[in-house]
């Protein structure tokens, strides 16, 4: 499909209720099913699916499109989470992987066998620690 279709559906598709917009995908699945080739359809994500799944769920019990509308909304950010979560794992696996000895910023801002600060600024060693060197 090019972008200009794309663009045009989407634009018709804004201007609909949720009501309709739910015929038209069930008008879309049912030309799927009946004509679109297997191997060119996109395959979801699992979260996708399960998404899917919940909306199928709350359509054939009768929920309202306003409800259906802010759980799917609320499944949408919990995909962005989601998301977000998967990229932080993947960036800690590829640190890891790639060996993860460069040196950390506290490591390499003071000279070696010198002391330096702790966390926020403070003394790396206890007082008591320097109090009996002195």
């Amino acid at each position: 499909m090019n972008e200009f279709l794309k663009k045009r559906i989407e634009r018709k598709l804004e201007s609909l209720p949720d009501e309709r917009v739910y015929q038209v995908l069930d008008y879309i699945e049912f030309l799927e099913s009946k004509y679109a080739e297997a191997a060119k359809a996109a395959s979801p994500t699992a979260f996708q699916r399960l998404a899917e799944t919940v909306e199928d769920t709350l359509r054939a019990g009768r929920v309202s499109a306003s409800v259906m509308k802010g759980t799917m909304d609320a499944m949408a950010a919990a995909g962005r989470v989601m998301g977000g979560l998967a990229a932080a794992g993947k960036a800690v696996v590829d640190q890891v992987a790639g060996g993860g000895n460069e040196p950390r910023p506290s490591d390499a801002a003071a000279p070696k066998g010198e002391p330096h600060d702790g966390p926020a600024g403070g003394p790396a060693t206890p007082p008591e620690d320097r109090a009996g060197s002195a």
